[in-house]
């Protein structure tokens, strides 16, 4: 079994920062993806930003220039800094991992952002 448990969500401000971490354990041999997905009330969630175990990027265009992902220190585990929030960003923030050889994902239990003044 696989967990993964997401920490760094909040509130801030328009304009603000934010740095969204999820760190992934238990059976993991080898992932292809890990990243951020995002629910937004009335819309369907959504593909904030991936990153591949060979550290290849994407990211929406919603968030291009603004947010970036990056691979932490520790094994398995996956960053999101955020920057010049704004107030559409709010959304429940949800970590996923895409083993190799899986054609589903893992998911964390997602961490809130909210972006208000």
């Amino acid at each position: 079994q696989v967990q993964l448990v997401e920490s760094g969500g909040g509130l801030v401000q328009p304009g603000g920062a934010l740095r969204l971490s999820c760190a992934a354990s238990g059976r993991i041999f080898a992932w292809n993806y890990m990243g951020w997905y995002r629910d937004v009330p009335g819309k369907q969630r959504e593909l904030v930003a991936s990153i591949t175990s060979g550290g290849i990027t994407t990211y929406d265009d919603f968030v291009k220039g603004r947010f970036t992902i990056s691979e932490g220190n520790a094994k398995n585990t996956v960053n999101l800094e955020m920057n010049s929030l704004k107030p559409e960003d709010t959304a429940v923030y949800y970590c996923y991992l895409r083993p190799m050889y899986s054609t589903s994902n893992y998911w964390g239990q997602g961490t809130q952002v909210t972006v208000s003044s």
